[in-house]
């Protein structure tokens, strides 16, 4: 049964106000997002329910971003507008992340253009190849998905890729992709786009200048691996 004796208990917009955020539970924060529950059930437990469709590994809140609409509209008491809501605040979290790795982005470190990224790609479900358009000093032109959907190097479209680098006139580029698992460990297949890129950016002269693979917090550098080798012209 509940505690009636302690009002704040089931009402997390007061016990914000009394104690900081810092001090409630995750559905107790998701609560005072979908502000009502149902005649039967808190928006505490309405929250509850919705944190309980997060898959493995992703759990709790993490496990938003993996929820569709569909999905969050089948639980009694979110309607659409609850489900965007909530979706809404994922979209929120990512821009937020990067746009405090902007002011760190710096495009000849690897790992800042990994923290850059990383909210953008490592939550999606499916691999996605990015493009990134730099001038001579190294700042970004421009930025563009090239392609997204399986799990192989057809989704490397290096005709796609370089018909965004001459029209954004870029001096170099980089690539990023993620792996949906979680492991950022190159494949074979990654190995031999990856090459091939190199050698055609070296004819066109548009090098590239990393292929970096976002894993879950995770990333794997292809320059660093192999000490900048891989990309000296031969």
């Amino acid at each position: 049964m509940k505690d009636t004796k302690n009002p704040v208990q089931d009402m997390p917009y007061e016990k914000f106000l009394r104690f900081g955020p810092e001090n409630l539970t995750e559905s107790e924060l998701l609560a005072i997002i979908l502000r009502t529950g149902t005649k039967d059930e808190s928006a505490v437990e309405l929250a509850e329910k919705v944190l309980s469709l997060a898959k493995y590994p992703r759990e709790g809140l993490l496990g938003l971003y993996d929820l569709t609409l569909d999905e969050l509209t089948q639980i009694k008491g979110i309607g659409l507008v609850k489900a965007v809501k909530l979706k809404s605040l994922t979209e929120f979290s990512m821009r937020i992340s990067r746009m405090s790795a902007k002011k760190r982005l710096n495009f000849r470190s690897a790992s800042s253009v990994a923290e850059y990224f990383m909210e953008e790609l490592r939550h999606r479900t499916t691999e996605c190849v990015m493009l990134a358009c730099l001038d001579g000093r190294g700042g970004i032109i421009a930025e563009k998905k090239i392609s997204e959907g399986g799990a192989n190097a057809s989704l490397f479209l290096p005709r796609e890729i370089f018909i965004e680098a001459l029209k954004n006139r870029a001096v170099n580029i980089l690539l990023l992709h993620n792996h949906p698992s979680g492991d950022p460990t190159p494949s074979e297949a990654d190995w031999n786009v990856t090459r091939d890129i190199i050698e055609i950016g070296y004819k066109i002269d548009i090098p590239l200048l990393d292929h970096i693979i976002i894993g879950d917090r995770k990333y794997v550098s292809f320059r660093e691996l192999t000490d900048g080798k891989l990309f000296e012209h031969i």
